[in-house]
């Protein structure tokens, strides 16, 4: 029985999450239908785009991303901070955005007089919708929702499109969250759908990659702060500061960790790589076997939550939960 969506999302636990949503039926997201040669493939530049879009909107990061032909992959970052920190006006714009509002909430940024008893409810509307645009069921409900109409209706079929759930993963601590992002980046090359990450159409590493190339082909100065996409939530520029903003990792070492675990896992390339440890995973203290182990396989190994063993015995703790979920693989590939 699937677990209550409060015991898989705790902002206080952690504000990583991995989800998947899946296609139900022999519903096909986008690429060809093998069995009617059907193909759905323009829908995967709108897919993106609705995601990156709705980022922008939300006080949520993507911090990576993959469109797969039958279901799609997004690891999230939520900013309830960042939320708090918004004034009322930019949360009655963003909502506004999504859905309609209401009548009081149009006048309201229109600048006119509003009553007492209209302030009252304004009042009310904001704290809901303040609270929704960093809630990641909402994000996914919006996301769904477009793609499942824009389907149905080119299918000329009625009835639901997604799975009633999607997934979701915490993770808790930077391990599961650079395991879940190189899962999730390398996600068609283990498909067999492109043979690197550059190659990868509709992944953030795709687009991480062509914007540093763009980008570190106009400046020379070294720097790469502004050699990210603002679409994505960033890899931080300082490691140094207390609490640099951003994916604790660095850009450069990231992109060749994906790339080098792409080329471990794929039968065409094994034996061809060097064998030293990307820096990376030295200093996370994760051996090369655990790690393609956790690259290929994360999905499998964790259900609900993924961390080191002290992370998820902190998590049930927290949830008064007496066994410890996903204890024995923890142990085996964090160490």
């Amino acid at each position: 029985m699937p677990k209550p969506r409060k015991l898989q999302i705790s902002l206080e636990a952690t504000p990583f999450y991995h989800c998947v949503s899946r296609c139900v039926r022999r519903a096909f997201l986008c690429g060809t239908d093998s069995v009617t040669g059907r193909s759905y493939d323009h829908r995967r530049h709108s897919i993106e785009k609705d995601l990156l879009r709705l980022a922008s909107i939300f006080f949520i990061d993507v911090a990576a991303f993959a469109v797969m032909s039958n279901h799609y992959h997004v690891v999230l970052h939520v900013d309830i901070a960042a939320s708090k920190r918004a004034d009322d006006k930019t949360i009655v714009r963003r909502w506004h955005q999504l859905y309609k509002g209401t009548e009081i909430s149009a006048r309201y940024l229109k600048d006119e007089t509003l009553e007492p008893h209209e302030l009252n409810q304004l009042d009310v509307s904001i704290a809901t919708w303040r609270s929704r645009l960093y809630e990641i069921s909402w994000f996914m409900k919006v996301l769904n929702e477009k793609i499942a109409r824009q389907a149905n209706k080119e299918d000329e079929c009625t009835g639901h499109f997604w799975e009633s759930r999607y997934k979701s993963q915490a993770l808790l601590d930077e391990k599961a969250v650079l395991s879940a992002m190189v899962y999730v980046d390398l996600n068609p090359i283990r498909a067999a759908l492109a043979t690197t990450p550059e190659a990868s159409d509709y992944t953030s590493i795709k687009l991480r990659i062509d914007y540093w190339k763009n980008k570190a082909n106009k400046n020379q100065s070294g720097k790469y702060s502004n050699l990210q996409p603002n679409s994505l939530m960033p890899f931080a520029v300082n490691l140094r500061q207390p609490m640099p903003r951003g994916l604790i990792f660095n850009l450069i070492d990231y992109i060749e960790l994906v790339d080098w675990t792409g080329r471990i896992i794929r039968d065409d390339k094994r034996g061809a790589i060097n064998e030293k440890e990307p820096p990376i995973l030295q200093r996370l203290d994760i051996s090369t076997t655990r790690w393609i182990e956790l690259s290929t396989n994360f999905e499998d190994r964790f259900k609900g939550i993924a961390g080191s063993a002290e992370s998820i015995k902190a998590l049930c703790g927290y949830f008064g939960l007496s066994k410890q979920i996903n204890r024995s693989s923890s142990e085996l590939l964090y160490g």
